[in-house]
């Protein structure tokens, strides 16, 4: 999702909720309710402008993930205090045990490279975005 308009943590979580059950078939009640559990126990805000809120659901049936760039940055009580403008959702089933820590190692690791961060939030195009998303991580060769 290119932008996403919302004045809250609440309505961000809802909204990606919404579109993620329409991508797998799982009601977004329940995504939701996941997401804000998992909120509970500590803001996703890793920092930099960027959330990375997830959860594992018992009828989901493949890890997926659902990302939106903020028309304007809102509070996510992330661990820097910064306003988050960069939102990835990530879901995945129950089962998925060390699957989903690695999906979600992968998108923090896609998401600390200042330049990806860069176009994620100039770039317009939703398959550029996701270009950008899904490339391979650079080396890091200095």
């Amino acid at each position: 999702m290119a932008s996403l308009r919302a004045s809250s943590k609440k309505q961000v979580l809802q909204d990606l909720s919404e579109r993620a059950a329409r991508i797998s078939g799982l009601r977004a009640r329940e995504i939701f309710d996941a997401l804000l559990q998992r909120e509970r126990l500590g803001s996703t805000g890793i920092g930099n402008g960027i959330a990375l809120p997830h959860s594992k659901l018992p009828k989901c049936k493949a890890i997926f993930g659902v990302f939106a760039r903020l028309e304007k940055p809102i509070d996510f009580e992330a661990t820097d205090g910064a306003a988050v403008d960069l939102v990835f959702l990530l879901i995945a089933p129950e089962s998925a045990g060390a699957d989903h820590l690695k999906a979600l190692a992968r998108i923090a690791r896609v998401l600390r490279d200042p330049g990806r961060v860069a176009k994620l939030r100039s770039t317009r195009d939703p398959a550029a975005l996701y270009a950008v998303l899904t490339q391979e991580p650079a080396s890091h060769a200095a």
